[in-house]
Order: structure tokens, then sequence, then C-alpha cells
């Protein structure tokens, strides 16, 4: 048995797309202790993508018991536990039993592609921009939660008498954990429900999507208490202090506080967030307007987001679906024994494109396939998709701020990998800045559970805490850059609007 007494302070349950974790840190935000558990994804159709709510809530509750089970001392000194959680993804059960009412509609899931288009063509997508800060999309939860009450028998009439629940994977967490229904407002800033501006649920958007306000959560301040864990559980007692979304995680966790800062997150997606400060920026460019945090008493800050679905998950597809690999970081060392990719381009649009283009019914298009193509060249593109896809975002948030990336601060589990931050650096033509503590997205949901139980002082105050790891420069010719990217673009352009729309509906209404 390991002790750790006089150093743990703070825990953090990260609880992403597809595991979840739970970390202990010091009062130098140093990690600990921590545990593991990966999740499964279910895909019943063609761009559907569920998971098992009790699944989701089993995994964390195993991984506060192994660390906690080890550091049984661990106890006496935590003084509050930061929650973040994979966004959008929306789960309904019943306010009497606690069970859930069907599978969690994961962000990923494409399936309300037609209504949103339906929607597009009766004008809402300006209106819902402009209080929500969201495109017209499948990503976000308000069409998930619409699909819900018109397909799941009796669910429609448990809303309206206040027996159903909706919420994301923090609100189903919460009530497991505290017996609370409530929110954070950055999750709630990612349903399509939310007035980023009152911070408020929105009556004219409730009544479009047909949602009950009674069945949703109350919204709470990020860096706040939202109650204490049951006393029967593991961690009983213990108060759950701060929650974020898992990208707002990261940006705390980076240490991005200040207006004008950005990272990107690379993990099953790709999300890069620059803090715009209490000044909510708007987009001309398929960027997102959303909320980086809230504290009480303390105006919001806003983020421009750029959200990508498929990043770490094309390496993941190649590895599970189509066994080009053995283990996820087996990339690196494969895509350095191939000089290029030989003209091979991957647009891992497996679930639609998100921005700048915003594109559900694009699909993953592997172009440039010769006789001489290995594995070798497919894992490469892969991974140069991933810094391809990033240097969309990059461009327009330029274009939409005006204010030139200097740097690039890099997070996720595909930030260790040194080739995909080289070449990153290389086609950006900016420094990648990697952190020495790679977990940013825990390290973040320790932040703000520290903050809400003072033991540091300030967002500014967490930020001095963040650490460089490494730095990559940039050094590839401009020539070469401007080639690689034209193919990219002339491929992007071939994998848009592939999804044939007819037997799109006639599924999505199934």
């Amino acid at each position: 048995m390991e002790y750790l007494t006089g150093k743990v302070r703070v825990g953090a349950i990260d609880i992403g797309t597809t595991g979840v974790r739970f970390v202990l840190f010091d009062e130098a935000a140093t990690p600990m202790a921590s545990a593991y558990r990966e999740l499964t994804l279910a895909t019943p159709h063609p761009g559907w993508v569920e998971q098992d709510p009790e699944i989701l809530l089993a995994a964390t509750l195993t991984v506060i018991n192994e660390v906690l089970g080890q550091h049984e001392d661990a106890m006496g000194l935590l003084e509050g536990i930061g929650l973040t959680n994979q966004r959008e993804t929306i789960v309904a059960w019943d306010r009497k039993t606690g069970r859930p009412l069907y599978p969690a509609i994961v962000w990923q899931d494409r399936r309300t592609a037609a209504r949103c288009r339906e929607l597009q063509s009766l004008g809402w997508a300006d209106r819902i921009c402009d209080k929500t800060g969201l495109s017209l999309d499948p990503y976000f939860s308000a069409t998930k939660i619409e699909w819900l009450l018109g397909h799941v028998p009796g669910l429609k009439m448990k809303a309206k008498t206040g027996d159903a629940l909706f919420g994301t994977v923090d609100s189903w967490l919460l009530w497991q954990l505290t017996g609370q229904h409530l929110t954070d407002h950055t999750n709630a800033s990612r349903t399509q429900l939310l007035d980023i501006q009152s911070q408020d649920w929105d009556d004219e958007l409730l009544t479009l999507f047909g949602v009950p306000r009674s069945s949703l959560p109350r919204v709470c301040p990020s860096l706040s208490i939202f109650g204490h864990i049951r006393p029967e559980l593991a961690a009983g007692g213990i108060p759950i202090a701060g929650v974020l979304g898992d990208q707002q995680a990261s940006l705390l966790g980076q240490g991005v506080v200040s207006q004008g800062q950005a990272q990107v997150t690379w993990g099953t997606g790709a999300f890069l967030l620059m803090n715009t400060g209490e000044h909510r920026a708007t987009s001309q460019s398929g960027l997102l307007a959303t909320i980086a945090r809230t504290a009480l008493n303390e105006s919001p800050i806003y983020a421009l987001e750029g959200s990508v679905f498929v990043a770490g998950a094309a390496i993941q597809w190649l590895r599970d679906a189509m066994g080009l690999l053995d283990h996820s970081a087996d990339s690196q060392a494969m895509s350095h024994t191939v000089a290029s990719t030989d003209g091979v381009v991957f647009v891992p649009a497996l679930t639609g494109l998100g921005s700048p283009y915003w594109d559900p019914d694009a699909r993953g298009l592997i172009i440039g396939i010769t006789r001489g193509t290995r594995r070798e060249h497919l894992v490469r593109a892969a991974l140069e998709a991933i810094a391809y896809q990033t240097l969309d975002v990059v461009r327009a948030m330029e274009c939409d701020t005006g204010i030139p990336l200097c740097e690039l601060r890099v997070g996720g589990g595909a930030a260790q990998n040194d080739f995909l931050c080289q070449f990153q650096s290389d086609i950006l033509e900016v420094p990648v800045v990697r952190p020495r503590q790679m977990e940013t997205t825990s390290q973040g949901a320790a932040f703000a559970a520290g903050i809400a139980v003072g033991l540091w002082a300030s967002v500014e105050a967490v930020s001095e805490l963040w650490q460089e790891g490494r730095r990559f420069e940039p050094s590839m010719s401009a020539a070469l850059r401007d080639s690689l990217l034209d193919n990219w673009r002339r491929a992007v352009a071939r994998a848009q609007g592939w999804c044939d729309t007819t037997s799109s509906r006639a599924l999505e209404d199934a």
C-alpha cells in the first residue's frame, strides 16, 4: 500500500468518449495516483453512435474505487472532486428509478441530420446561432432529445409529467453520485437549448424542440460546489466541486486563461478553443461561440471553438476495424518507416465533417491509392489528416479574430505522438508546444475543483502551474507545404456531400 499523506488535495473524474479516468492531484497540480477504464461504443445503424449509460456510471465508480482502495489515506485529504465529460452526448432516465430509458446518444451520432436540414430550410439556422452560438448540426443535443421524445414509447408523456429527465453525461453522473439534477454552463451551452447571453434555457428553443423545461437540469456556475457524493459510495461525503465540458476543462488545464490564447485537444475528435474573454465572438467561418467557464458573482468567459469530429478515432478505426496496427501508439513508428504517404490522402469524415465545413453528408475518403500503397502509408495519412483538420480550424479562427497564431498548445492522447506534433508545426508554420502534464483535461477538472473549494485563489494562479514539456519548430519547405495542402483541399471537396440524402432520410425515419 502506497500512502499519500500530506499530498493529495483534489481529485478529477474525466469521462470521455472512449474511456474514463480518476486522478488524484497535489497542491502543485501534480498527478499522484490514477486509474483508467475503456468505454465501448455501439453503432447499431450507419451514422448512429450509442453508449450504455449504466456502463458509463459503473466504469466511473470502478476507477474511483480502484484509486481510493489503493490509497485509503486519500479520503481524509480530499477537499473536492472535479468532473469533466464528453459533451453533447444525451441521456434520458427515469426520475423515480434512476434507470436509463434509452441508450445514450453520443455526440458523434448523425441520426438527426434530416431534421437539421429541415430546420435549415425553415430558416432556423441564424436564429439558433444567434441564441446559442452553435451551427445547426446533429452534433448538438437538442435534436437528439427531440428524436428520443418522438421515438421512445411513452417518453414524451413521462417528460411532460416530470418523470423523465434529460441531461448530458455530467448531469447523468451528478444525479447518480449526488442525487441532484444539475449541469454547468459549459455543458449546457452545447445542448443548443441555452441562450449563452442570458445563461438560461431558452423558451423559444424549448418549444421548437418540444423539450419540457422541468425535464432539464438546473444550470450552475462551472467553478462551484454541485453537491456531495452519496455516503454509501466511494468518496462518500466529498463535494463535487467544479464541472466543465472536456474541451473547456482542457482549456483551463493548459493554462489558457487570457483573451487571445488558444489550444487544441487531440482525442477522439480534435477541438481547438480560443479564449475570447467576456466578449462573445461571432464567426463568419463556421466556428462556434461557447461558454468557456463561469464562476459565482463573475461575468462568463467565452471561447471561439472549432470542432473536428474524427481525429484520434481515425487511428482507432484503422486499428480496430481495419486491423492495420496493433496499438494506436504504433502509428508513430509506422509513419517514420515511409518518407511520405506516397500521394495518399485520408479524409476521416466517418461521421460527417465539423468545423469549418459543417457537412453531415460528408463521408470518409481515402484517395491516391496505388499498387505500391502499404498500411504504413494509410496510417501516416491518418495522422496527417489530424494536422490538416486542425490547420483548417486555425485558419478560420485567425480569419474571424484577426489574431495570427503565435504557437499552438496541444493536449490529449494523440499529442504524445512526436510525428503528429512535428507535422502539425510544419504545416502550420508555428511552434507546437506539448505540456509536461499530458492529461490536461483531468488537470483542468482538478483546477476547477481546487478553485471552487479555495485551494487555489484564481484561474490566474492555476495557469502558473502549467509547464512546457517539449516544443516542436517548423522545418518544412514552403513548396512541399503548399503541395500537401492542395491535395488535402481537393480530397475534402470530393468527400463532401457524398451521403445519399434519400436513403439517409429513410433510415432516420425508421
